[in-house]
């Protein structure tokens, strides 16, 4: 990370195409995770984003859902040794959960650059000591490097652009702006509006233009009358700000932990009779920012070859199981020939009869 106040030298790439920003939602559950049957479509883990740009592995967020992107970084750190960036919006439970969890911490080979607000090293260690946690931070053998910044920090990992603006949740949060070759992503949660005033301007400044906007909609707007101060948002909210900001795209994310997965769809329908570009977030969904027409003709393209090789392999199996179809015909009725002629043999001769030639 390079800025006015901290850098670093990341040289790691991603298996990604550094033109394009791919995001894959890792954690979607606000307060609590939320395992169970009635949330597995949406998926139960707390904020989690990974965006690949640049070459660079940016995460969003140390909820629960950052334990599966460890499961997965365990297998790529025997190859080769793995850097990415790690942003903290803020620091309650559900956006930290993830980090005692996250396995590359526990590996020489990774390097973790620790972004956020102030308070993040003590938070951290706090989590990380006895009695809550029997591994303390300063005992990974990992390589972390920890900067804490206020909101309006703007900073580069890479390629990628950062800038940050201040959020209305209790304590305190910050709101993350990515934008790599135009191509802007930002993630605002948690986040609630002003009561009776419309966005925060400095939101709708830091979302201006994105072409994917993360936003917090954990409450119905019937529901948020008796949740104000809590630090939350609605899809409504979320719809009024890409609208003022001009995004393309709204991922409605920080779903309520009882929130049931008709429920969530239920959400996503309304706010897209508001604002066509609107979709709840889930686990495992994956957005991909920049190819671009010529990066969409090359798509096309390589889908092309593969559907044609795909259908080539299919008529060549069609054709070998012809083949072995009309050998194994060709085998049973030589058999049930051969069967024949020595039945044919087995059969007493017909006596002949006196006197007759």
């Amino acid at each position: 990370m390079s800025g006015s106040r901290s850098k670093s030298r990341s040289k790691s790439k991603t298996p990604v195409d550094p033109r394009v920003m791919r995001i894959r939602f890792l954690g979607v559950r606000g307060s609590i995770p939320s395992p169970g049957a009635t949330t597995a479509h949406v998926g139960g883990n707390t904020s989690c984003v990974e965006v690949l740009a640049g070459g660079q592995r940016i995460v969003l967020d140390g909820g629960t859902g950052l334990r599966r992107l460890g499961l997965e970084l365990g297998l790529e750190l025997v190859r080769r040794p793995i850097q990415l960036h790690l942003l903290f919006g803020h620091l309650h439970w559900d956006h930290i959960q993830g980090v005692p969890f996250f396995g590359p911490l526990y590996q020489p080979g990774c390097t973790v650059s620790l972004v956020g607000p102030v308070g993040l090293g003590q938070t951290l260690r706090q989590q990380m000591s006895v009695p809550s946690f029997p591994v303390e931070l300063s005992r990974l053998p990992s390589q972390l490097c920890l900067t804490e910044i206020p909101p309006g920090f703007t900073f580069s990992i890479g390629p990628v652009a950062v800038s940050t603006t201040a959020l209305h949740h209790p304590g305190g949060a910050i709101g993350y702006r990515l934008e790599l070759e135009g191509q802007v992503v930002v993630h605002a949660c948690d986040h609630e509006h002003t009561a009776g005033q419309g966005p925060d301007p400095r939101l709708v400044e830091l979302a201006r233009g994105a072409g994917v906007l993360i936003y917090d909609a954990q409450y119905l707007p019937e529901e948020h009358p008796g949740k104000v101060g809590w630090g939350h948002s609605t899809f409504a909210q979320g719809v009024e700000l890409a609208l003022a900001a001009g995004v393309r795209q709204l991922l409605l994310t920080h779903h309520d932990p009882g929130r049931r997965d008709e429920e969530v769809a239920e959400i996503e329908r309304r706010a897209r009779l508001l604002f066509p570009g609107a979709s709840a977030a889930r686990e495992g969904m994956v957005l991909e920012l920049g190819r671009g027409e010529a990066g969409r003709r090359e798509e096309r393209a390589r889908r092309a070859v593969e559907a044609v090789e795909a259908a080539e392999a299919v008529e060549a199996v069609e054709a070998a199981e012809a083949a072995e179809a009309a050998e194994a015909a060709e085998a049973a009725e030589a058999a049930e020939a051969a069967e024949a002629a020595e039945a044919a043999e087995a059969l007493p001769c017909p006596r002949r009869r006196a006197g007759v030639r």
